[in-house]
């Protein structure tokens, strides 16, 4: 069976991680980033330097070769097994904000349409929780309700949740138009082997602080089995996935209770297990079949 992926921005941090656990499964990829990637993963992967607001460059990088060899020897004129999409500002004040929707929204749509029209068959693109508008909120705002699955209203009022939006909405129209399983991954805070112990003393002592995450992390060492798992499960159409660990960033007693504690005046739609995230991960895990290696504890 043909493994050959092209990931575009796997050169930030969980492209990078992504990356290494597809390697370590046998797939063959092909990165398009501005950046290059680091060794050793330099030595394994080729990085194509694309502008991906560029229609045209993308196209073109959608057939190239994955590998610089002399003579070519790779398979030819194959269509990619699957595209990654993960490139895009990713916060809001890197660059000014109409720069921030241009480069997301547009990078997001010229990906999904030389996709499809060249026939790749499942597209995994990047959001972020930040859609659902708490993150970057101007002023205090709740969740409209717990737990918070993918049908969770998202309402943004800054400029890159509002990116994200529109990403996903461009790609709920294009796999619609052309048929192709396309999912989309709302990742969140992601948190990497070295920083696990800083990150956590600020979640576990200071709770009250990190209701913008939804009280939910992204674990470095799963988010690449998260996507293996889209790349694995077909026939799903357009789904969006909470793409989080299993577990609340604190030691409260269970969920249940720290929420309504936390936040009194917000719904609880169903019974919560114990420690589950708020932000919950439970449709990846039941249509996706991911079952997370690493807790935080």
């Amino acid at each position: 069976m043909s493994k050959r992926i092209i990931i575009t921005g796997g050169s930030g941090k969980a492209g990078q991680f992504i990356i290494s656990h597809l390697l370590a499964h046998n797939y063959e990829i092909l990165n398009l980033d501005l950046n290059p990637l680091p060794a050793p993963l330099s030595n394994r992967v080729h990085t194509l330097k694309v502008d991906l607001t560029d229609n045209g460059q993308v196209h073109g990088a959608l057939h190239s070769h994955f590998h610089l060899t002399e003579p070519f020897r790779e398979p030819l004129r194959q269509v990619p097994d699957a595209v990654i999409h993960l490139a895009g500002y990713a916060r809001n004040m890197i660059v000014p904000d109409n720069e921030t929707f241009r480069g997301n929204v547009l990078s997001a749509y010229n990906v999904l349409e030389a996709a499809c029209r060249i026939g790749v068959p499942k597209i995994i693109t990047a959001s972020s929780l930040c859609a659902y508008g708490v993150a970057f909120a101007e002023g205090d705002v709740d969740y409209p309700s717990f737990p918070v699955d993918e049908e969770v209203d998202t309402n943004p009022m800054d400029v890159y949740g509002l990116s994200k939006v529109v990403g996903e909405r461009t790609a709920r129209s294009f796999a619609r138009r052309f048929g192709t399983d396309i999912y989309v991954m709302r990742l969140g805070a992601i948190v990497a082997p070295e920083e696990m112990r800083s990150r956590f003393e600020e979640y576990v002592h200071s709770p009250a602080k990190y209701k913008a995450h939804g009280w939910a992390y992204t674990d470095a060492r799963d988010v690449g089995l998260m996507f293996e798992r889209g790349l694995v499960t077909d026939g799903l159409g357009f789904q969006v996935f909470n793409a989080v660990n299993d577990e609340i960033t604190n030691t409260a007693s269970s969920t249940g209770e720290f929420l309504q504690r936390t936040c009194p005046d917000v719904p609880i739609t169903r019974e919560m297990g114990e420690k589950e995230a708020p932000v919950t991960n439970r449709k990846m895990k039941e249509m996706l079949g991911f079952e997370q290696r690493y807790r935080w504890q």
